[in-house]
């Protein structure tokens, strides 16, 4: 796969996630607990990722019980992330909740630095700043004032981050070998179990019969659970971690704008100076990158 190819893919997979506010707040506001949208969340995205994989005739060939205990372990990052996630939103107003996931930005230097011993370059360390800049910018914190934060949003915050980190670093690391499709799969299973243990006292009073729900959870589904591991697990494993981590930082304006127009939430323009600052950073390595390779 070329690198644009991978890059593009990484770029729909963490846009989808920036969706995924918009209907937990919808979740949240018509009263569904966080273990009822994670449930029904990774109910849908089981379903239909198996689904698609036994569509497209998805070959196994190379899939080992070690490469399936690996895989399964990585997916159980995509789980704790929503559920780490859609709890700071409970918790925190959205732009707190997402200047906190975007701590995965410097955490995942250090994800590249302990497990692949490989030291940032400079250009990617400038990228990282300027990234980080842009999501303090764009998170509205100033214009909020809001420097007073639950104790249990900040805890779920920064554990959203560190899990999400962990996505796209094993993502592109473990069992590259193995077909996309088959990796998405047995991510979500993992997740799916994960989240079914978490939220085990939930099952019983779980309202199976009530629509709304399920779309809520099917709209969380396919941009949380769905299309980010699928797309990650196809361009991933052809990118450098670094990489991948500033082209996930596309969520954040993607959730902004998603709020604007579907919740009509209000942007300024500091956020919007923040957001093109993000961009830069992203054009910034995406450029070094290209030279590099040539």
């Amino acid at each position: 796969m070329s690198q644009k190819r991978a890059i593009l893919f990484v770029l729909i997979g963490a846009a989808s996630f920036g969706f995924t506010p918009i209907f937990v707040k919808l979740g949240f506001r018509q009263g569904y607990s966080l273990g009822e949208i994670n449930i029904t969340q990774m109910s849908v995205a089981f379903i239909v990722l198996w689904l698609l994989t036994f569509i497209v005739k998805a070959k196994a060939s190379n899939l080992r019980k070690k490469s399936i205990a690996t895989i399964m372990i990585t997916g159980t990052f995509v789980g704790l992330t929503g559920i780490f996630y859609y709890g700071a939103i409970q918790y925190l107003t959205a732009s707190l909740a997402i200047i906190l996931l975007f701590q995965f930005v410097w955490m995942g230097i250090f994800f590249e630095w302990t497990f692949n011993r490989r030291t940032p370059s400079i250009r990617t360390l400038m990228s990282m700043v300027i990234t980080l800049a842009g999501v303090f910018l764009a998170s509205n914190i100033l214009s909020e004032g809001q420097l007073e934060l639950p104790l249990i949003g900040l805890i779920y915050g920064m554990l959203s981050a560190f899990t999400y980190a962990g996505f796209i670093f094993f993502s592109g690391q473990v069992a590259v070998e193995v077909t996309s499709w088959i990796r998405s799969s047995l991510m979500v299973t993992a997740s799916l179990i994960l989240v079914l243990i978490i939220f085990m006292k939930d099952i019983p009073t779980l309202p199976v019969n009530d629509g709304n729900l399920w779309l809520v959870g099917g709209g969380v589904a396919l941009f949380g659970a769905v299309l980010p591991p699928l797309f990650f697990s196809f361009g991933s494993p052809h990118l450098s971690d670094g990489l991948a981590n500033v082209l996930s930082s596309i969520e954040l304006p993607v959730a902004l704008i998603s709020a604007n127009l579907i919740l009509a939430e209000s942007i300024t323009i500091l956020q919007w100076s923040g957001v093109m600052l993000i961009i830069l950073a992203i054009i910034l390595n995406n450029v070094g990158s290209e030279r590099e390779s040539v």
